[in-house]
């Protein structure tokens, strides 16, 4: 049939209309929010509590306010005193600090200890391994940690891996920076010049071979 500028006219009317319920009907998920760890120099590492870490609070003198907690998903505690502390995020002493300044509404100069039994800390403080590794995961970080240590945990790499073109994604100053890492020539050919630091925070990205 042959299509004259009227049909042409319509056909693309009825396109518009469609794209725009398209559009109007699609829901858009915003992108996450980026929460960078709080460290930025591994000389200045100071392990922060996160969610499902096991705590032990002492409060000096007043041990039926003692105890231990588990950290809630949402970053808080409850002690028996005092509902909905912010936990996650702190270092220990921090958390201290600011549950002595809350009990003083009840006691008179309460001295707070805490100390962390159970080790998970926030996603924040996380490495993760994505892509050809043999075991991708999301590992908690620890002072001094390599990226040797990192690949040990994971079980290294795959047999698809493409090693030496594997990326490490940091962000320095609030901005995303890449930088180029051989993981190969570390496990397979010992070069530990490429055993460099992590911080947390630190994605590690191991692409796929081309054969």
């Amino acid at each position: 049939m042959l299509c004259t500028n009227k049909h042409i006219a319509r056909i693309a009317l009825a396109c518009g209309v469609a794209y725009t319920l398209i559009s109007c009907s699609a829901n858009y998920l915003p992108p996450a929010t980026n929460h960078p760890s709080k460290t930025t120099n591994i000389n200045a590492y100071n392990y922060l509590i996160g969610p499902g870490d096991s705590l032990s609070i002492f409060v000096w003198r007043n041990p039926d306010i003692s105890g231990s907690f588990t950290v809630r998903p949402d970053g808080k505690i409850t002690t028996s005193l005092v509902e909905d502390i912010e936990a996650s995020g702190k270092t220990p002493t921090e958390l201290a600090r600011s549950v002595e300044q809350i009990l003083a509404t009840y006691i008179k100069d309460p001295i707070v200890t805490v100390s962390v039994n159970g080790f998970i800390g926030p996603l924040s403080e996380q490495v993760r391994v994505i892509g050809q590794a043999s075991q991708p995961m999301a590992v908690s970080y620890q002072e001094n940690m390599t990226l040797l240590d990192l690949m040990i945990q994971v079980g290294g790499l795959t047999q698809f891996a493409d090693g030496d073109g594997a990326k490490l994604v940091r962000v320095v100053e609030g901005k995303q920076v890449t930088y180029d890492v051989e993981i190969n020539s570390l496990i397979n050919s010992g070069d530990i010049s490429e055993n460099v630091d992590l911080l947390p925070g630190d994605i590690i990205i191991i692409p796929e071979a081309w054969f």
